[in-house]
């Protein structure tokens, strides 16, 4: 009798529990570190670097898992070496679903750089070190956990939560998101997304703030194409295109686009000044000061250079070729200006801006196609996600800051942003001091701190949990 009183007891603290949408289980979380190490060292250890490697046998690994676990998925390809996956797990439909993206594909290795092996994902001092593990092979483990857990935990949701690991994000967007927005929308199309592009960010030893990118800047790029008249070396001309090319790189680098917050960047440096030593919270408070703008900014640009590209659409001359002989006056030199827009900028008036400062009929501007990346307006920060985000991150990474960034990178967001999808870029907690040491993203010593790793793992489902449980 006691043991049929017993049962009926578990099943109504069952039925309770999925009616407030709490876990019907206690997760072991010693065990879930165990599988979430396994599962990423399984996928560092594949070589999809691009070019060298292929995004199949990462997705042939995610099959796999999801056929184990019951997980309905779908594999999307244009290119058969080059594959995407998309996995799901159905909620109520009260809600639009949430989407949770990695990407598969990393940038290409120098083997004889490395200390340790790129894909060994060796294991020393507390990190694994090898290629992605902070780009993107970090965040494609972390919601592979977050939907695997979800799963297995029975969550009853109010969204559908959508996985997806996508090919291509470093270079061929053709054969990823590019793709997948032109051919298969329906089956990635959300109300929020969570990416790459976010960290919580630690400097000598002590956490700071958790960042959260909720827009990014656009890559455009542009061409100087000087011409003049050839000769010898030992007749000088005032026609020289390489003197015309030097003059016009010049000018251009001594000109800087205006400086044009936006909500993301206006709060950037609003909440970073509460973490600020006195000096940099007067220079954050005080950047919209017109007595002080003009030395703030001056003040970034020597020493801050990355703020310095947030608050504004940058231009950096970065290749010059010309000439073929030391003796030969060259007919033509060029020079390559990487630029790397605002959300909003008007990029047609930008390029005539630009010919005004170049000012010399001898050197044409000339576009070399639209941005890689489609605009969009940056992510709400007034919310149901960002608000989420926030409460999340204060219980995994207390007593900080939430800060929105804007990127002055790129990423794949900008695709499903220009859709009208809110997208938020997060990641693990990383040591500011790892990237110029050599050990960041794209870096030939790439790591990530084991226990970042396994924090952000219970961040990431703790928030997907937050936002798709059916309340």
């Amino acid at each position: 009798m006691r043991s049929a009183k017993l049962t009926r007891m578990t099943r109504f603290l069952l039925l309770v529990c999925l009616a407030a949408g709490l876990p019907a289980q206690t997760l072991d979380w010693a065990k879930v570190e165990a599988e979430t190490l396994r599962h990423f060292t399984a996928l560092v250890q594949i070589n999809s670097a691009d070019p060298g490697g292929s995004e199949k046998p990462v997705v042939d690994y995610l099959k796999a898992v999801f056929e184990k676990e019951g997980i309905e998925h779908k594999v999307l390809a244009g290119n058969p070496q080059r594959p995407n996956i998309v996995a799901r797990l159905k909620g109520n439909g009260k809600k639009k679903p949430i989407l949770i993206v990695g990407h598969s594909d990393t940038v290409n290795i120098d083997p004889k750089k490395w200390t340790h092996g790129p894909f060994s994902a060796h294991r020393e001092g507390g990190y694994v070190y090898g290629r992605g593990t902070v780009d993107d092979k970090d965040n494609l483990t972390g919601a592979l956990m977050t939907i695997l857990l979800l799963k297995r935990q029975n969550v009853p949701l109010e969204r559908d939560v959508i996985f997806l690991s996508e090919a291509g994000e470093e270079g061929a967007t053709s054969v990823g998101i590019a793709y997948l927005v032109k051919e298969h929308y329906p089956e990635i199309d959300a109300e929020y997304c969570l990416a790459e592009g976010g960290s919580a960010v630690r400097t000598d030893g002590r956490l700071r703030f958790v960042s959260v990118q909720t827009t990014e800047k656009l890559p455009f790029g542009v061409r100087l194409v000087a011409t003049g008249v050839a000769g010898h070396g030992s007749v000088p001309l005032r026609t020289n295109a390489v003197v015309k090319i030097a003059q016009a790189v010049s000018r251009i680098a001594a000109w800087q686009p205006p400086m044009r917050l936006n909500d993301t960047t206006r709060a950037y440096f609003e909440r970073l000044a509460t973490v600020s030593t006195p000096a940099e919270k007067e220079r954050y408070n005080g950047l919209l000061n017109p007595d002080k703008t003009d030395a703030i900014q001056e003040y970034f640009a020597v020493n801050e250079p990355r703020h310095n590209s947030m608050i504004r659409t940058s231009v950096s001359p970065n290749i010059i070729t010309a000439g073929y002989r030391s003796n030969v006056i060259p007919s033509e030199a060029e020079a390559t200006l990487d630029i790397r827009a605002l959300p909003d900028e008007d990029l047609p008036r930008l390029v005539e801006t630009l010919k005004s400062i170049v000012n010399d009929p001898a050197v044409k501007v000339v576009p070399t196609g639209r941005s890689s990346r489609p605009g969009g307006a940056p992510s709400g920060l007034d919310n149901e996600a960002f608000r989420a985000i926030e409460s999340v991150a204060k219980q995994h990474y207390p007593g900080v800051p939430t800060l929105p960034t804007m990127s002055t990178g790129a990423t794949d967001m900008a695709f499903l942003r220009s859709k009208g999808m809110q997208c938020y870029g997060i990641g693990p907690m990383i040591d500011s001091e790892d990237g110029p040491k050599g050990f960041g993203a794209h870096s030939d010593q790439e790591r990530i701190l084991e226990s970042a790793l396994q924090t952000f793992v219970k961040f990431h489902y703790d928030l997907v949990a937050e936002l798709a449980r059916a309340k």
